[in-house]
C-alpha cells in the first residue's frame, strides 16, 4: 500500500465560503499542506446549520482523503434536528481540537445604542422591529442568539442567511440589526468602522480589539461563549491513517505562519492536550449533552 497521503486530501466545511469556519478551515488546510507534503483543498457544502456537509463526509469513503472541519454546531446538531441521517458522535473518528472563538455581538453602525447597557432596553422597546440575522439554523450565529436573546427575556425576529458572508453584508448595508458572531468573520469589519461591536463573550478583552468591553464588563455577568471547532474523519477510517493525521494537526497548530494568522483573528491554536483524538471525542460528548437541554428550555424544540 502507497503511503498515505498519496493524492490531495478534501477537508469538508459545512457552511459558506467567508465565514469564520471557511477562514479557520483554509489556514489549517494550509498548514496541513505543508507538514504531510500533499494538497489538502477545502470544500464548502453549506446548508441546514452545517449537517449537509456533516452527512456527506460521513457517508464518505473511510479512507482519510475526506475530512470534516466543523464547530460546536456538530454537538447542537442532535436537538436542534429531530431526524439526522448521521450519528455525530458515533459515525465520525475525532482527530482533535484546532480552536476556541469567542462570540462576539456587533450591529449596523446606524443602530441608535452604543453600548450593551444602552442596547438591553432598546430591544426590549423595540421588540416588534429590532431583528437577528444568523447564519442559518443550526449555526453557532444562531445559537449565541437565542442564549442572548434568552438571557435578556427578550424574542426578537430573527433572520437567517446561507452563510456568516451574506449576513455581516446586510448588516453593513444596514439591512438587519444585530448578529453574534466569530471575531474571525467580524474583525475587519469594526476595524474598518463598517459595523459596531457591543460586547465580547470571553472573560477578558482581545487582543486585536481592545476597546471592545466583555460582556461582564458591559453590564450582563456570565454571558460566556465560546466557539469550539475540530477536526473529523468517517467511522472506519484506518487506525494508521487517522495517527499520520492526528500528529499532523498536532504539528500544524504549532505552525508560525498558523499562529500568526488566527492571532490576527482573535483567536489561537489550542494546545496539545486538547488537539488529540480522545480530548475531542471527551469534548464532543460533554456539548452534545450540554446543548440538548439549553436548545428545549430556550423553546427552538
Amino acid at each position: 500500500a502507497q503511503e498515505f497521503p498519496n493524492r490531495p486530501v478534501t477537508i469538508v466545511v459545512p457552511y459558506a465560503a467567508g465565514g469564520s469556519t471557511d477562514i479557520l478551515g483554509r489556514t489549517l488546510a494550509e498548514s496541513l499542506t505543508r507538514e504531510l507534503k500533499q494538497q489538502f483543498i477545502i470544500e464548502n457544502a453549506g446548508g441546514a446549520g452545517g449537517t449537509i456537509g456533516a452527512a456527506r463526509v460521513a457517508k464518505a469513503q473511510p479512507n482519510g482523503y475526506t475530512l470534516l472541519f466543523h464547530n460546536m454546531g456538530h454537538a447542537a446538531a442532535p436537538a436542534l434536528y429531530r431526524t439526522l441521517s448521521y450519528d455525530p458522535l458515533n459515525d465520525f473518528e475525532p482527530l482533535g481540537s484546532v480552536a476556541d472563538v469567542p462570540m462576539i455581538l456587533v450591529g449596523r453602525k446606524t443602530l441608535a445604542p452604543n453600548t450593551l447597557a444602552e442596547l438591553i432596553p432598546y430591544l426590549r422597546s423595540n421588540r416588534d422591529k429590532a431583528n437577528f440575522a444568523h447564519s442559518g439554523a443550526g449555526s453557532t450565529a444562531q445559537l449565541c442568539s437565542m442564549l442572548f436573546m434568552s438571557t435578556i427575556q427578550t424574542d426578537l425576529t430573527t433572520i437567517p442567511y446561507r452563510g456568516t458572508g451574506p449576513a455581516l453584508q446586510d448588516l453593513i448595508g444596514n439591512q438587519v440589526d444585530l448578529i453574534c458572531d466569530q471575531p474571525v468573520s467580524t474583525t475587519a469589519h469594526l476595524q474598518a468602522g463598517s459595523i459596531k461591536a457591543f460586547a465580547i463573550a470571553n472573560k477578558t478583552r482581545l487582543a486585536t480589539l481592545p476597546t471592545v468591553p466583555t460582556f461582564a464588563e458591559a453590564g450582563l455577568p456570565g454571558f460566556e461563549l465560546a466557539v469550539w471547532h475540530g477536526l473529523y474523519a468517517p467511522k472506519g477510517t484506518p487506525k494508521a491513517v487517522l495517527q499520520t493525521l492526528e500528529a499532523a494537526l498536532k504539528r500544524a497548530l504549532h505552525d508560525p505562519a498558523l499562529i500568526q494568522r488566527f492571532a490576527s483573528l482573535g483567536t489561537a491554536p489550542v494546545d496539545d492536550s486538547q488537539a488529540t483524538a480522545q480530548a475531542l471525542r471527551a469534548h464532543l460528548a460533554a456539548e452534545i449533552g450540554r446543548w440538548g437541554p439549553l436548545i428545549k428550555k430556550a423553546g427552538v424544540y
